[in-house]
């Protein structure tokens, strides 16, 4: 019984050694944390004269002052370090509790794959309104004209416009945009029939240089006509050719410049009437924040041969955005042609819709 007694004693006594030590252990640890959630509100700041930093498992706890409160430092944010002394040295840790930081740190990633995202889709909106831009874009531009004639016919054209980017070397680019017309049109005076098919080729190609001109784009190059049209009323039946000219500048979401060609027949069926033209193309338009633009342009042709103008004005919107990962522009608007020759179309509609390839 004498030996049963010490025994059972010394038990209790580690017993209850034991719990006041893990009650110790709790209560440091609920104090650390409950000491750094505070330090977070600006309530304390860690000065610690021995190893270890606030979250560590060896920090003197009670060597953590509490700050008055005219000396309470701000807040602490998440990711943003408090200050603690180890010796004589003032060393910066991250008092932020792991799970914290974390989070914190999965946020901030998120948010700049954002803004990467809007940086991107802003460049690709102001990319499409630069005719020479190193951009691989397939527009498929469906126009309406109406009252044509005088029996008031319609003419839908659907141009398909690829515009392809060739890098020559680090200084210079070669731009080719190409448009191929495919035609349908009513009647536009008694006894005439309907007609439908592709329409003669007009391609382009610009050599324009990788780096901005005192802030301007520009490129150069020659022009060719091809006469393609499947059908003789909706062609010319001649080959042609010429130079093309463009210059633009970008700032602060305005992009405005122009567009010029001249082309001139040299061969081709003798029946037909000569290719004398120049195209002319001013533009100008504003891109958003939401990467909406909205343009104002003419596309005026002179015809030297018969000196006649063709002059419409062309107000549209357009929105760019993505399908899955795909960016796609639609494009709305209307035209009123202010000069047209005897027999051309009062006004008129415009739908596009453009495929990008960014490269």
């Amino acid at each position: 019984m004498a030996k049963v007694l010490p025994n059972a004693l010394t038990k209790l006594t580690l017993a209850l050694g034991l719990a006041i030590i893990v009650g110790s252990v709790s209560a440091q640890e609920a104090a650390k944390h409950q000491a750094i959630k505070e330090a977070e509100q600006g309530v304390y700041q860690w000065q610690t004269w021995g190893t270890g930093s606030p979250d560590s498992d060896v920090v003197d706890m009670s060597r953590l002052q509490r700050l008055p409160a005219q000396q309470n430092p701000a807040p602490a944010r998440a990711g943003m370090p408090l200050q603690y002394a180890v010796g004589s040295d003032a060393v910066s840790e991250d008092a932020t509790p792991l799970a914290l930081r974390m989070s914190t740190s999965l946020a901030l990633s998120a948010n700049n794959d954002a803004e990467d995202e809007a940086a991107e889709e802003t460049e690709l909106a102001l990319k499409l309104q630069n005719p020479v831009a190193n951009l691989i874009s397939v527009p498929l531009q469906n126009n309406v004209d109406f009252r044509i004639g005088p029996k008031d016919a319609l003419r839908y054209t659907l141009n398909v416009q690829p515009v392809i980017p060739f890098s020559l070397n680090d200084n210079w680019n070669l731009i080719t945009r190409t448009i191929v017309p495919i035609i349908y049109a009513e009647p536009p005076v008694a006894g005439a029939g309907y007609h439908s098919g592709t329409g003669d080729i007009v391609q382009s190609f610009f050599l324009s240089p990788v780096k901005l001109f005192k802030g301007w784009i520009w490129g150069a190059g020659p022009v060719f006509l091809w006469p393609t049209a499947s059908n003789n009323a909706l062609g010319g039946e001649k080959w042609g050719a010429g130079p093309t000219v463009v210059a633009l500048r970008q700032e602060k979401g305005w992009t405005y410049g122009a567009l010029a060609n001249h082309i001139w027949s040299y061969a081709g069926d003798s029946t037909r009437q000569e290719v004398n033209a120049t195209f002319l193309q001013p533009f100008v338009a504003y891109t958003t924040k939401t990467y909406t633009t909205v343009g104002l342009n003419t596309e005026s042709t002179y015809d030297w041969t018969n000196d006649a103008w063709t002059v419409p004005f062309n107000l549209t919107v357009a929105q760019l955005l993505k399908i899955g990962k795909l960016p796609i522009q639609f494009q709305v608007g209307g035209r009123y042609y202010a000069a047209r020759p005897a027999g051309g179309p009062d006004w008129g509609i415009r739908f596009t819709v453009t495929f990008l390839l960014p490269k």
